[in-house]
């Protein structure tokens, strides 16, 4: 490939990963507008979101190992082709189940156009100057994520648009994508005969987490916490899960290497990374909520008050690309970052419907900046902590967990905030001497605010405003969980050769020191070696 091939090549990889991670959230500031409309629930609103990061996180794994056995263009035309089908079957969805249908098969060409992008680009970019790159790619990601919400926002309040249209405007840039990269990708075919893909391990993965994710979502709502409906979702969940270790421990090629995962650098950027994902997806879901039903914003308004978020993503992220890029170093970067997020979650954990706006846009502005500065980073640190030939067993493990930490977060998070907002809506009603009336919309669980009555709409809007806080002060805690474990990562240095020197066992890097040996034999292999040892094992 040119050098002009690959830049247009890295355009089109950036632009239908930008669709397909836009996908996730450009629904959250319209989702109101939508399950209103489809006359659908709170824990609806819920699985509209989780359905795409479940089926999102459980395929990343098996894309990459597909990766392996064949062309990596192919897969990725293959990926952008689901996409776009099951965007447009989303658009015309009729009701919930068929839209949270439809939203489960968007999350399978999402997970792999999340991880073969990634692929394509370690095929492509020197590991030194992955640091920059990788830069650009988190700020595309974080900015996707949390710039849904104002182009929701914007597509919704658009008359001639509507709603279906959050789900149609990805698809005349995926088939741009898809035709630059047919023009400009140029891939050696590399496969390995040897690869078996753990279909077992992934099923297993996908079906526990899913049970207590369920449970999660009705659980002291439709049923007790002591009840034979909780036992009978978290037992087997965690049964599931527990042959899905012990299947990943057996298999010749797991999803989850847990030999790899165990690895000091890999388990502490994994818990990080669960924070980090449960920040990405989780504050752009509920804030969106906030705004619209919260304090009584339009959908437009509410994306443009999610500004914050994305210019902390969009700044420092791409800065501290560039710096990592300049000076080799990845760890101060990723501990910093963990800070600022949980500085970040504290200050939006004392927000209610009351709160100035300007104090929510500087505690978004936090969380944002924190998530910019650590998403990717944790990708680089285990990169450069383990050989070439685990490199993408390692990022592969690091990438799923993120994205299962996103879908935890949505869940677990959606499932409080329901709670909470039932509470308070009965205390309200209470205080007027009215009785709510379960899942009607005096309960709560209509979002369709505008159509209730006065007295009842500012109870329900008091609800979200003062329920989001606590939310948040849940995900401080878990942040501070992930400075805990960016503390513990041992130090490395960017490296510019392809692989660790010595032979046998990786070793993890010692503090501030590179790996320089066998570079000149790196910069031999170019590219080609990179995509057989980086993007096809990842």
């Amino acid at each position: 490939m040119s050098p002009r091939q690959i830049l247009e090549a890295i355009s089109g990889l950036l632009m239908v990963l930008f669709v397909a991670m836009l996908s996730e959230t450009v629904v959250s500031t319209a989702l109101p507008q939508i399950i209103g409309a489809l006359k659908g629930t709170q824990s609806q609103y819920t699985w509209v979101v989780t359905a795409t990061l479940l089926a999102a996180t459980a395929s990343t794994p098996i894309w990459g190992k597909l990766a392996d056995l064949y062309d990596k263009k192919r897969l990725l035309q293959i990926a952008i082709v689901i996409f776009v089908v099951s965007s447009l079957i989303s658009g015309f969805a009729q009701n919930t189940p068929q839209l949270i249908a439809a939203r489960a098969v968007q999350g399978l060409g999402v997970g792999a156009l999340q991880i073969l992008v990634q692929i394509v680009m370690a095929a492509m970019i020197s590991p030194r100057d992955r640091g920059r790159y990788y830069g650009y790619l988190g700020a595309v990601i974080a900015v996707a994520t949390v710039g849904g919400p104002l182009l929701g926002g914007l597509i919704v309040d658009t008359s001639w648009l509507g709603w279906r249209w959050c789900f149609f405007i990805g698809v005349p840039f995926s088939v741009v994508s898809f035709l630059m990269l047919q023009k400009t990708l140029r891939l050696p075919a590399v496969r390995r005969g040897d690869v078996k893909i753990d279909y077992l391990g992934a099923t297993l993965i996908a079906g526990g987490v899913s049970l207590l994710l369920i449970w999660v979502t009705f659980v002291d709502k439709d049923f007790a916490w002591l009840s034979w409906q909780t036992a009978a979702m978290v037992v087997p969940g965690l049964l599931v899960l527990a042959a899905a270790g012990w299947v990943e421990k057996r298999a010749a090629e797991p999803i989850v290497p847990l030999d790899v995962i165990a690895r000091r650098n890999t388990a502490l950027a994994i818990v990080a990374s669960l924070a980090v994902g449960m920040a990405m997806f989780g504050g752009a879901v509920f804030l969106g909520q906030y705004f619209q039903i919260g304090r009584g914003y339009s959908p437009t308004e509410a994306g443009l008050l999610t500004v914050p978020l994305m210019v902390g993503v969009l700044g420092s992220s791409t800065v501290v690309g560039r710096l990592t890029t300049r000076t080799g170093r990845v760890k101060p970067y990723i501990v910093a970052g963990t800070v600022v997020l949980t500085l970040g979650f504290l200050a939006l954990a004392t927000i209610d419907h009351r709160t100035s706006l300007y104090f929510v846009g500087a505690g978004m502005f936090l969380v944002g900046a924190g998530v910019g500065m650590t998403m990717q980073n944790l990708v680089l640190v285990v990169q450069n902590s383990v050989r070439l030939n685990e490199i993408g067993a390692a990022s592969g493990a690091v990438t799923f967990f993120r994205s299962l930490g996103g879908t935890i977060g949505v869940s677990v998070l959606g499932a409080i905030l329901a709670n909470r907002v039932s509470g308070n809506i009965a205390d309200g009603l209470a205080r007027l001497g009215a009785k709510p009336s379960g899942g009607g919309p005096q309960g709560g669980d209509n979002l369709d605010v505008a159509h209730l009555p006065g007295p009842v709409q500012e109870i329900v809007r008091a609800a979200y405003g003062d329920a989001t806080g606590r939310i948040f002060l849940i995900s401080a805690a878990i942040a501070v969980v992930g400075i805990v474990a960016a503390s513990y990562l041992k130090p490395v240095m960017l490296r510019d050769s392809l692989d660790l020197p010595g032979d046998g066992p990786a070793p993890e890097p010692g503090a501030d020191t590179p790996a320089t040996a066998a570079a000149a034999t790196g910069a031999g292999a170019g590219a080609g070696s990179a995509g057989k040892g980086e993007a096809g094992a990842l």
